[in-house]
């Protein structure tokens, strides 16, 4: 199989990119769904604004994009680009991708589940 998973990613995700600097999420009746756990409980993920955040960034919008998810924006694509390196670099090798340490795993997890609190209570 090689490297065809990492690269499908990263062309679909070029393609969604590409997509929403077209499309504001922003606007109502958008092609981008709004957040399952919010629509139904009114409560905010970790990824919350996500999609808008994106759109703002690939519209120049550092303050608006960190407005939206500061969380994300500094920590969570950062932390998807090295997931999907690992990813490729070890489909290039032709090995399984190694497991996340809990060294990474568990502060990724208590940042997730403190940001959705914060967000949550504060605002």
């Amino acid at each position: 199989m090689g490297v065809r998973g990492p690269v499908a990613v990263a062309v679909g995700a070029a393609v969604a990119a590409g997509a929403m600097f077209f499309v504001d999420p922003n606007q109502p009746g958008s092609i981008w769904p709004p957040c399952p756990l919010f629509a139904l409980t009114g409560i905010q993920c970790p990824a919350c604004g996500s999609t808008r955040m994106v759109h703002a960034l690939l519209h120049g919008d550092l303050v608006g994009a960190w407005q939206l998810n500061a969380v994300m924006l500094v920590a969570g694509l950062p932390l998807l680009a090295w997931l999907w390196v690992r990813w490729f670099r070890a489909a290039r090798r032709q090995r399984p991708v190694p497991p996340v340490s809990a060294r990474v795993g568990v502060p990724v997890v208590a940042v997730a589940v403190t940001w959705m609190l914060v967000r949550n209570l504060a605002w």
